[in-house]
């Protein structure tokens, strides 16, 4: 079975901010995302604070960029890492903008 794969960001709908990943299962990401942050155990302790003081429902799982597998070629993990890393320069989510450190 073939699964969606790419880069998503989680927004928080009361600041903007954004966190930016990327997953070889995006129909799955957002519930492992939710899980780690309901749990208190995301690595990203910034956006696991706001979750804990705004709730889950002041944020959204939004898809940015889907990568497709071909018959002929998978779609390797590294190109997915590589387009997440291009989309965080691009959108550059630090300080008031996102979650990440730079």
């Amino acid at each position: 079975m073939k699964f969606p794969k790419g880069v998503f960001q989680i927004r928080n709908l009361k600041n903007g901010k954004v966190f930016i990943s990327s997953s070889s299962d995006l129909n799955s990401s957002w519930n492992s995302q939710k899980f780690k942050l309901n749990a208190g155990m995301h690595p990203n302790s910034f956006l696991q604070q706001d979750w804990k003081e705004m709730r889950e429902e002041n944020f959204v799982y939004e898809v940015l960029e889907i990568i497709e597998d071909t018959d002929e070629k998978p779609v390797d993990p590294m190109d997915i890492k590589a387009l997440e890393s291009i989309l965080i320069e691009q959108t550059q989510p630090y300080s008031e903008k996102g979650y990440h450190k730079k």
